[in-house]
This record gives C-alpha cells, structure tokens and sequence, in this order.
C-alpha cells in the first residue's frame, strides 16, 4: 500500500512500529469516513426519532448534555464504542489469523472478501486507506470552518448555528 514516512518516526524500520502506526491509521480513518457521514446526514436535517431538537454540529454535544435523554445517548455511546474497541481486535481464542493490519473479521464476516484475487484485495486496500485519509482531512476542515464560522456546504448552511 505504499510507505510514506515524512516524520522519520519509522527511520530505524522496525516493523511492528510501522503496523501499529498503520492500525492506528486504518482505525483513525474508519472512525472519520463515519463522523463525516454522520455531519453531513446532520446538517441534511436527517434525526433520529426522538432528537429531532438536537442541533447538528458540535452544538449537539451540550444539547445532550443539557438533557436526560441525551446524556443516556451519550452513555449508550460509550458503551458501543468500548464493545466495538473490544470485538474489534484479533481473537487470539479463534483458530484464524488477520490476513493483514487492520482485519477484524476473526473467521466470521467475510462479504466476498476471500473470493477476491490478490491484487483487488491489494486495491480495496488502498482505497480504503486513501479515503480514510480524505475522511479524516474531511472531518477536520468540516469543524474547523464551523468553529470559524464559515460555511462550506451547499447553500451557505452553516451547522450548529
């Protein structure tokens, strides 16, 4: 999939740092291909039943403090994160190995994977990695320019306000 190192963090080149980086990297991107979603699904006016009072944008978060039900969301939502954290790791009980840094299907979620050849694998890879490195750029400039207060969505619409 490519090594780019710019910060010298892998000069020596151990290969166990340069896993856990990637892991790191795999992880980081999965979680922002979700939070952008989620932002745009938001600002769209998409809700839950049930929330449709909260704001979208980094407002919503002191809305569901502000409230019983959403601190009870807010909960919920640490208690899903913690499972994903903990189901999301390699099952050393389980007679399988990752067949590369970032697989978690642990034998039982496979979608077609195995039916692929070697070099579309190699490509879903990459593109998994390559959007995940857009989705957290994404991420990062959809807040930013909302704390500056500065629209960039269609319509000038500026989330949160």
């Amino acid at each position: 999939l490519g090594f780019f190192d710019p910060l010298g963090l892998l000069k020596d080149g151990d290969m166990d740092t340069f896993n856990d980086l990637r892991e790191k990297e795999i992880k980081h991107g999965r979680v922002s291909m979700l939070a952008v979603t989620g932002y745009l699904v938001t600002a769209a006016g998409i809700r839950f039943p049930g929330a449709e009072d909260i704001p979208d944008g980094l407002a919503s978060w002191q809305a569901m403090l502000d409230s019983k039900d959403g601190v009870f969301v807010l909960y919920q939502m640490l208690a899903f994160f913690v499972v994903a954290e903990i189901i999301n790791r390699d099952a050393e009980w389980l007679d399988n190995e990752a067949e590369f840094v970032g697989d978690y299907r642990n034998g039982a979620l496979d979608f077609g994977w195995d039916k692929l050849s070697d070099s579309a694998k190699l490509n879903k890879r990459a593109i998994e990695l390559n959007n995940g490195r857009a989705a957290m750029m994404g991420i990062w400039g959809l807040v930013t320019h909302e704390i500056m207060g500065v629209s960039i969505l269609p319509g000038g619409y500026l989330p949160g306000h």
